[in-house]
């Protein structure tokens, strides 16, 4: 095994260190780097499974071009780089530079977006450049400049451990951002309070002091009614507001009169009076109090307002620019924040720059002497897609994201990408839903073969370094760009060496007129975004960085928290308050639409699956694409759990299992975000989804869509483990599952086979003078079993039946991981049981070291434990990531409630 090498995990914006080694064989092996200040050597289950998704299946390892009949040719990289630079060119000397657009994404490095940005805005001079980070982060970044002047993020993880009071808005933290979680688990260990505002009642919740389960959409009133509760009761730090604030007043007048009376807001919101006097009283009595909001705030029509409506409340009680308090905007992507940094938005320009500022504009032209720069913010995510659907816009670059399922109105985007003149793609995997409209594809590096930085939701600079050889002809993201620069013409300020060059490049320009003055009489623009001290690194000390927080000085130490010195962002270096209004969603439910849709993740996948699908551990707790309802809205839909539903929307359709979470309040229904076509059969959750934004900040509405469910009919249900793929045509339901020697199928049919066996023998491929077929009928039940062995190794086995609840799915992967089957094993897999208790685990709750729901329940009654500590000590389960713990805490419980029974 060769020397670890420190990298930064590819996931969530914690930024969490990594400690990755490869063997001579490519085999990875993950653990948390303990040095890094992010996370201490701790890491989430996607973290620790990281090395399962590193080998070269499925992946993009040459450049195609589309032929007209519609399949892709393997061509060299001058081909497909000439064809790009030569589509463009000619784009924009017939329709002029705002015909052509880029959407990238949060998954590329600093140096990837520095180099596309300085291309599109300064060189082709357009603004048309967005970025997947838009459907996530951009409200809390227009929030942070209306308030701030600048998108800051105040605050830093050692805040959490010095609060009082730890408030999660619209966040699920427990699952998205376990090792930030486990931060404010110790936090309660030590006296700290929790309160979680979300209408789903998530693990987070098990962990919580006090829940307020909100209407979907009504944060707004809550926190102007905190803001009015607050200022009525003299929770105000009246120096702090008239030294460092403007504009309290206006906001002041809009929440008495929207939220002046805790009994209206109760009421708009759907909570009980005293709950949420409750809440209003912990903020009031403590002093250090941070606020953690994420998709649930900014995935809104008012997610804007939202966000600011929760800092109003910081500014006027002073809990901001000091430990243990301040509003932190928790990010979702690895490098949604150091995107922001270079001018990743459309609205953006690098350096925290604004594109509608003249002397921004005047200062990055100068800097990059370049020939022009867009002077108008360009088309935003949702609008962008649109312009190309209206032939606006013909040609479309995108890198490193999969809108066709992201994106809301998804199959209006997939009408955009098939009237495009030219799509280009450069990604890591071959097929997406995406890539299959793509012109030319382009082979980009992946995680753990690039190298640059990405910037972690508190501001912490950490490098991404490569232990993988570059596979096939794929090449770093940034070069692929400069090559197209400069056949474009743009060689010279392209001509980069290596990422180093391009990092320095970016640091020099945070520090460049970065004065209230310019000596030379020349326009300055004073920013907190500064990173002078990393300007002159040499290439050994750029491989060597150290993660270190932004403002960086001259000296090269970072900054842990801002604002401490009452200076923010604004010409006059004071915060704002802003009069934040409540407004219902655009589209409300109705009687054809009678359901609110909620999206967000699971616990153990990751966007569209390109990577965690790869991963058997982490297609163990939930492996299947599903819609949460409450079981009053699932009777009066006429549909049942563990049954398939269709989910209608005004925009499309997907089909997923029914399931009763117990967290969903009645009137809503929520559906996971992460499946694709090559997943699922139907199960883009974004054709669904209203395309409807954010009017300040341009992001989607993820979080109210009106929708219907309606019964899925199908004639029987099964499963099948093979350890081959197999072919999915013709059947009217699947999810594909990876397994740890096998793939994984649930299917459904609409209509029945005439000879259920021939037919399983004919998808399996059951044919051959060396195939030992075992199978069991019943016909009056309608259950159907078989298995097809070859050496007595079992190679496939397909379980049918009239109904959904089929025989546990773990004991029998088990089987795959034997070289032969024994007689006991062929009569299990015909009578459709494990052979005794012990052998079935159960589904997976702690992924992390793959103990199941029956191993837990079993040692939780036979040894007494009565906490998740007591689980670890006997199981490991919840000793790693601590996802899990919320889910044994609820084991623990029941557990308990069923021997007092």
């Amino acid at each position: 095994m060769r020397e670890a090498v420190a990298t930064t995990c590819p996931y969530c914006g914690v930024g969490c260190g990594v400690l990755a080694r490869a063997d001579a064989t490519g085999t990875v092996s993950v653990e948390g780097d303990p040095a890094h200040a992010s996370n201490f050597g701790r890491l989430c289950v996607k973290g620790a499974a990281l090395g399962e998704t590193t080998d070269l299946r499925g992946r993009l390892l040459h450049p195609q071009v589309r032929e007209p009949d519609g399949t892709y040719r393997r061509v060299g990289w001058d081909e497909a780089l000439d064809r790009v630079a030569d589509g463009f060119r000619r784009t924009i000397d017939q329709h002029g530079p705002d015909a052509v657009a880029f959407y990238v994404s949060g998954q590329l490095l600093t140096e990837d977006y520095y180099v596309v940005n300085k291309l599109a805005k300064g060189y082709l001079g357009t603004a048309n450049i967005d970025t997947n980070s838009r459907l996530c982060m951009s409200s809390a970044v227009a929030a942070h400049k209306r308030a701030f002047g600048e998108d800051l993020v105040p605050v830093c993880y050692e805040d959490l451990a010095q609060a009082e009071l730890v408030v999660l808005v619209g966040s699920n933290t427990a699952w998205c951002h376990p090792v930030v979680f486990q931060r404010i688990t110790r936090a309660k260990e030590a006296g700290a309070k929790l309160v979680v505002i979300d209408p789903r009642f998530t693990a987070t919740c098990e962990s919580a002091d006090l829940h307020l389960p909100i209407k979907p959409g009504t944060d707004v009133w809550l926190f102007n009614g905190l803001l009015s509760f607050l200022f009525q009761h003299g929770v105000m730090d009246a120096g702090f507001v008239d030294a460092h604030t403007d504009g309290l007043n206006a906001a002041l007048a809009v929440a008495s009169a929207e939220a002046g009376d805790p009994a209206v807001v109760a009421c708009i919101c759907g909570v009980q009076l005293a709950d949420l006097l409750a809440f209003y009283r912990l903020f009031a009595r403590h002093e250090r109090v941070v606020s953690l909001f994420s998709q649930g705030v900014n995935q809104s029509t008012s997610g804007t307002d939202k966000a600011n409506s929760l800092i109003n409340c910081h500014l006027l009680s002073g809990r901001i620019g000091k430990p243990g308090a301040g509003p932190f905007s928790i990010t979702g992507q690895p490098n949604a924040m150091g995107g922001r940094e270079v001018g990743g938005l459309a609205n953006m320009l690098a350096a925290h720059m604004d594109l509608h500022d003249p002397v921004h504009r005047q200062i990055v032209q100068a800097f990059w002497s370049s020939p022009r720069i867009a002077a108008e913010p360009g088309l935003k995510a949702v609008a962008l897609f649109d312009a190309v659907l209206e032939g606006r816009v013909k040609a479309l670059w995108i890198m490193g994201t999969n809108p066709v399922v992201s994106l809301p109105d998804a199959d209006r985007v997939r009408q955009a990408l098939l009237a495009c003149d030219l799509v280009v793609c450069s990604d890591i995997v071959e097929c997406t839903d995406t890539s299959a409209h793509a012109h030319v594809r382009l082979p980009a590096l992946g995680w753990g073969e690039k190298s640059g930085t990405v910037t972690s939701s508190e501001r912490r600079i950490s490098r991404q370094r490569p232990f993988l050889p570059a596979p096939g002809e794929a090449r770093a993201d940034w070069r692929i760009v400069c090559d197209v620069a400069k056949r474009l013409g743009f060689a010279e300020a392209f001509d980069y060496a290596g990422p180093h060059a391009i990092f320095v490049e970016h640091a020099r320009l945070t520090a460049f007129r970065n004065h209230e003055t310019a000596n030379d009489g020349l326009p300055a623009a004073w920013r907190q975004l500064h990173l002078g001290g990393l300007a002159a690194l040499d290439e050994p000390a750029y491989d060597a960085l150290a993660p270190v927080q932004w403002p960086v000085r001259d000296d090269g130490s970072g900054t842990a928290r801002l604002f401490e010195d009452g200076r923010y962002a604004h010409a006059d270096g004071r915060a704002r308050f802003v009069a934040a209004c409540g407004r219902p969603p655009v589209h409300a439910p109705d009687r054809e639409y009678p359901l609110v849709l909620n999206t967000g993740r699971v616990r153990d996948q990751w966007h569209t699956m390109t990577r965690t699908g790869k991963s058997p551990r982490l297609a163990g707790h939930l492996g299947e694409p599903f819609v949460d309802m409450h079981p009053h809205d699932a009777l009066r839909s006429g549909v049942r759990e563990g049954e398939l539903a269709r989910v209608v929307s005004n925009w499309g359709a997907m089909v997923a299992r029914v399931r009763h979470g117990g967290g969903i309040l009645t009137g809503n229904v929520f559906v996971p975000i992460h499946w694709n076509a090559q997943f699922a059969s139907d199960a883009r959750v974004g054709a669904l989804v209203n395309p409807v934004v954010d009017p300040v900040s341009g992001q989607p509405e993820f979080k109210h869509t009106p929708v219907r469910v309606e019964p899925f009919p199908v004639r029987w249900y099964g499963f099948a483990f093979a350890r081959r793929m197999l072919p999915v045509a013709g059947l009217s339901y699947w999810t594909l599952i990876r397994g740890e020697q096998f793939w994984r199928y649930e299917i459904a049919q609409r209509e029945q086979p005439k000879d259920g066996g021939a037919w399983a023998r004919t998808w399996l491929d059951a044919a051959g003078a060396d195939a030992e077929w075992l199978e069991y009928e019943d016909a009056d039940t309608g259950i159907y079993r078989a298995a097809l062995l070859r050496d007595a190794r079992l190679e496939a086995c397909v379980f049918l039946s009239a109904r959904p609840d089929l025989p546990s799915r773990r004991w029998l992967a088990r089987l795959f991981g034997q070289a032969q089957l024994g007689d006991a094993d062929r009569a299990c897999l015909l009578a459709g049981e494990a052979p005794d208790a012990d052998g079935d685990p159960g589904p997976v709750v702690c992924a992390c070291f793959g103990v199941g729901r029956n191993t837990i329940c079993a040692a939780i009654r036979e040894k007494s434990l009565d906490t998740p500590a007591g689980v670890t000590a006997v199981l490991r389960a919840g000793g790693n990531c601590g996802s899990c713990i919320p889910e044994l805490q609820r084991l623990i419980a029941d557990a308990h409630a069923e021997s007092e029974a």
